[in-house]
């Protein structure tokens, strides 16, 4: 072949080529294109679904506001120089009582010094849960309503109900119920707060900052939280989610996408005062029966077993001493005198199960516990002495001042208050005594106490991380009895090194409780 055909040959072959590269190109392109209609039409059906959750959102909003209310409040409290608690937990009532220039306040003990009431103006949320005739019952929360001298309720349509009433307040729940008189008025529907779920969408209805009629959204961030605003005798069990709720939210409705109440809207966790993403909501099942006692009785009447009881899971190697190989359950600390507990349940027992239902913690035994009849009998699976057993218990009436009878214990170690010398147990990092008249003054122990006195403890040292403090008594090592510092010093150097010893000590404050130490799972 001459270099001319070469040449053309050359020249086909290249235009070939070109020709095959630019018709694939334009084929891959008319596929990536096709893929980019079919991906517009998948969005656009996920698009229609988004857009169903819109509609949700509006029909649940059609159902629920109707029945939210706003509760405008006077109420007189104690003058403290503040509105409310500042704590980094707020509660948030919104508070629009007046604030005195500080340099009118008068100085502690002046006897020109002002009243120590003030009248507390404010406003909250609330949601009628049940109307019968031209009678509706609002549930909210204590915080709001309790203590008021003087209520007005706003309702959805913008009618102002005066003479509202306060039925019953609840403090350990931070829930109360209200009474008004009205007619043409829409309930709310209780929902299962047990079915909830993290990441469920929730919606918060009430009156942030009193813009009465707002509604928010977002999800369920965690449940079961205990966050200590109810004090040591509270029920804390609250719903934690995410969506916007504020001062002026408080006893409002948080609520499914069915448009049922799951919980009432109580705190928040803020350091500016305003929402910063943690909100805490009451779960509906437990309002629902604080209600019913509040709307039937005017208060809650609750079941007690008069027992100090802590979680086995902070207590493990207390768990090991004993055999115990679960870390469920629920340590009994010690007894209330005259309670129901006395002569059923032991110090050191572990109880697993009420009534059949396994028990994880303290919080789930004492949520238990309350909700039922006081004269009812409960079945109680503990753990005692290496084995599983049954204890049959008949419950009492919970009392009023919880602390006050909870100091009652009723395992106090008591005998005739005598003199002694100093005996050390420094190994362990504390320093022990006998009870004389010096050291019960000291330590305000009363005047028959038998036992060793703490007298103090060396920071870091095992007793400290133990929790033993000056002042406690140790009445027991290894269930032996204690008579005197020489005694409890003996039996605590006889300890087995591994296991550690079990000592039972008294608080100043009549409580007691057992306590590890000096064993090798100390440190882990």
């Amino acid at each position: 072949m001459n270099r001319i055909s070469k040449s053309v040959a050359s020249l086909l072959i290249a235009g070939g080529a070109a020709g095959a590269w630019f018709g694939g190109h334009a084929f891959f392109r008319d596929a990536a294109f096709a893929q980019q209609q079919r991906d517009v039409e998948t969005n656009r059906q996920q698009l229609s679904t988004a857009n169903d959750l819109m509609v949700a959102f509006r029909n649940v909003g059609k159902v629920v506001e109707p029945s939210v209310v706003n509760i405008n409040v006077r109420k007189t409290v104690k003058n403290t120089g503040n509105r409310l608690p500042d704590d980094m937990l707020r509660r948030f009532f919104r508070d629009n009582a007046p604030q005195q220039d500080p340099g009118d306040e008068a100085a502690p003990g002046d006897d020109n010094a002002p009243d120590d009431s003030l009248e507390q103006v404010g406003t909250g949320s609330g949601v009628i849960m049940e109307v019968d005739g031209k009678t509706a019952y609002i549930l909210t929360n204590n915080h709001v309503a309790g203590g008021a001298s003087e209520m007005v309720v706003t309702l959805s349509d913008g009618r102002q109900i005066e003479g509202a009433k306060l039925v019953g307040a609840d403090p350990k729940t931070d829930l109360a119920v209200v009474k008004i008189s009205a007619d043409h008025l829409i309930p709310a529907k209780w929902g299962d707060s047990t079915q909830l779920q993290k990441g469920d969408w929730i919606l918060a209805f009430g009156s942030p900052f009193g813009y009465v009629g707002s509604m928010t959204h977002g999800i369920v961030s965690a449940l079961d939280r205990t966050i200590g605003i109810l004090g040591s005798t509270g029920y804390e069990d609250f719903i934690q989610v995410d969506a916007p709720i504020n001062p002026g939210n408080s006893g409002g409705p948080l609520v499914n996408l069915h448009g049922e109440v799951v919980g009432i809207n109580t705190a928040i966790a803020s350091r500016s005062g305003g929402f910063q993403g943690i909100g805490f909501a009451i779960p509906s099942n437990e309002a629902k029966f604080v209600y019913g006692e509040l709307k039937g009785h005017g208060k809650v009447t609750r079941g007690w077993l008069g027992v100090s009881i802590r979680d086995v899971s902070l207590q493990l190697p207390k768990a090991k001493y004993f055999n115990y190989k679960d870390t469920s359950g629920v340590f009994v600390e010690d007894e209330v005198a005259d309670s129901p507990a006395i002569g059923k349940l032991k110090n050191d027992d572990i109880i697993t199960e009420v009534n059949g239902n396994k028990v994880q913690n303290s919080l789930e035994l004492r949520n238990r516990i309350a909700a039922l009849t006081p004269g009812s009998d409960v079945k109680l699976t503990v753990f005692r002495d290496g084995k599983t057993q049954t204890v049959d218990v008949k419950l009492a009436e919970q009392p009023e001042d919880l602390a006050s009878a909870a100091s009652r214990s009723g395992n106090r170690a008591r005998g005739n208050a005598r003199g002694g010398a100093v005996a050390g147990s420094e190994s362990l990092g504390m320093r022990l005594i006998d009870p004389n008249d010096r050291v019960l003054q000291r330590f305000n122990l009363g005047q028959n106490v038998n036992g060793a006195v703490v007298m103090s403890v060396q920071p870091r040292s095992e007793a400290e991380k133990a929790l033993i403090r000056p002042g406690d008594v140790i009445t027991e090592v290894d269930h032996k009895a204690v008579d005197s510092a020489k005694s409890a010093q003996e039996l605590i150097a006889k300890r087995d090194t591994k296991r550690g010893a079990l000592l039972r000590i008294t608080s100043p404050d009549g409580t007691s409780r057992s306590v590890l130490i000096g064993g090798s799972s100390d440190s882990e």
